[in-house]
């Protein structure tokens, strides 16, 4: 069963054996400085005009974070939301640590949004699922717990069957579970790229489980970061990344991932391939 989420003008499915789609991570004021003064002062055109060209630039679902200091996100959330949503009619990325927050724009959202994130940690587990079943919404679950995050692929497993176990406790089913394997610096571990890349082999060949993964975060402290960065990308989509969370708007990326579904046999006589590079000549 692919894992759903559905907008106002679109339905979006992946998983295993899927094309890898997009999530466009543009809406988030994390280390740009533009988007986080327009937030705190409730400026909320730039809201649109990021959504609107990460759709223009391929993106099939977005994220919305609206995470800053001086910024109300019980408030800006929802708004934030539906500015998205009412522009582009895309399946809507509700992202923050704030629950309150994310109940918010859950209640605004009529649709099958899903919801980034919930880790391990119980605390975690036992005040986001619940409104994940409430709102009938899917859920993306981080490999990390009360430990931190481990350094090995076996462990980052058990964490995300105990994300899957909890959840499906709640009545959620695990299609609706979407694991982000956690991309980070290769430059402060150099095994760390490899410890991503077999969590996201063992969880889409052994337990049938839709992933995600944010690929810059590979790259920090490193020279020529669009280059490692869409190589780490290529690997992961070989090794059966569903979701990849990037920035649309940079072409070569989505350019890497169309290549890598043709190459891995997921995107049959280049369909997608061929009518993005179609629209682009337009």
């Amino acid at each position: 069963m692919p894992t759903i989420v559905t907008g106002k003008d679109s339905e979006v499915k992946f998983g295993p054996g899927m094309p890898t789609i997009i999530i466009g991570e543009r809406i988030n004021p994390t280390g740009r400085k533009k988007l986080a003064k327009h937030l705190q002062s409730g400026d909320l055109d730039i809201v649109e005009e990021e959504a609107k060209n990460q759709q223009l630039a391929g993106a099939e679902i977005l994220d919305v974070n609206v995470g800053a200091s001086d910024v109300e996100e019980t408030k800006i959330l929802p708004k934030a939301v539906e500015i998205a949503l009412a522009s582009t009619g895309l399946p809507i990325c509700i992202d923050s640590a704030n629950t309150e927050a994310i109940q918010a724009a859950l209640s605004i959202y009529p649709y099958k949004a899903l919801v980034n994130s919930v880790t391990g940690e119980e605390k975690s587990l036992d005040t986001i699922l619940p409104l994940v079943k409430k709102y009938n919404s899917s859920i993306i679950g981080l490999t990390i717990d009360e430990k931190g995050i481990p350094n090995t692929a076996s462990a980052r497993v058990k964490i995300a069957e105990k994300i899957v176990n909890r959840a499906e406790s709640y009545g959620i089913s695990r299609e609706n579970v979407v694991i982000d394997c956690l991309a980070l610096a290769a430059s402060a571990d150099t095994k760390s790229a490899m410890v991503t890349l077999e969590t996201i082999r063992i969880l889409t060949k052994e337990l049938s489980l839709s992933t995600t993964m944010g690929a810059s975060n590979i790259s920090f402290g490193m020279p020529q970061r669009k280059i490692i960065n869409n190589a780490f990308l290529s690997m992961a989509i070989e090794a059966g990344l569903s979701a990849a969370i990037v920035d649309p708007t940079q072409e070569a990326t989505l350019y890497t991932v169309l290549s890598c579904n043709f190459l891995t046999d997921k995107d049959e006589f280049a369909t997608r391939f061929l009518n993005f590079h179609r629209a682009k000549k337009v």
